[in-house]
C-alpha cells in the first residue's frame, strides 16, 4: 500500500491555490512540498501544518491506495 495526496492537490485546485501558496500558508519547506508531490514519506508534523492551513482533517488530504 502507498499514500496518495491527490485529495490535497484537488483541494488546492478547488481553492484556486498553488503549491507555493500552501507552502507559505502552512509554513513548510519546498522539500516537504516536493515529498508530497512524489507521495514520499513525510512527518505527521508537516501533515498537521497542512491540515491547519487548509482547515481540514488528515482524511481530507490523503488516502491509501493498493500498489
Amino acid at each position: 500500500m502507498r499514500i496518495s495526496y491527490n485529495k490535497l492537490w484537488k483541494m488546492l485546485i478547488d481553492k484556486e491555490m498553488q503549491k507555493r501558496d500552501l507552502q507559505e500558508k502552512a509554513g513548510i519547506s519546498s522539500a516537504s512540498i516536493a515529498k508530497l508531490g512524489k507521495g514520499a514519506n513525510i512527518t505527521t508534523d508537516v501533515l498537521l501544518k497542512v491540515c491547519e492551513a487548509m482547515d481540514c482533517n488528515l482524511e481530507d488530504i490523503m488516502e491509501t491506495k493498493k500498489d
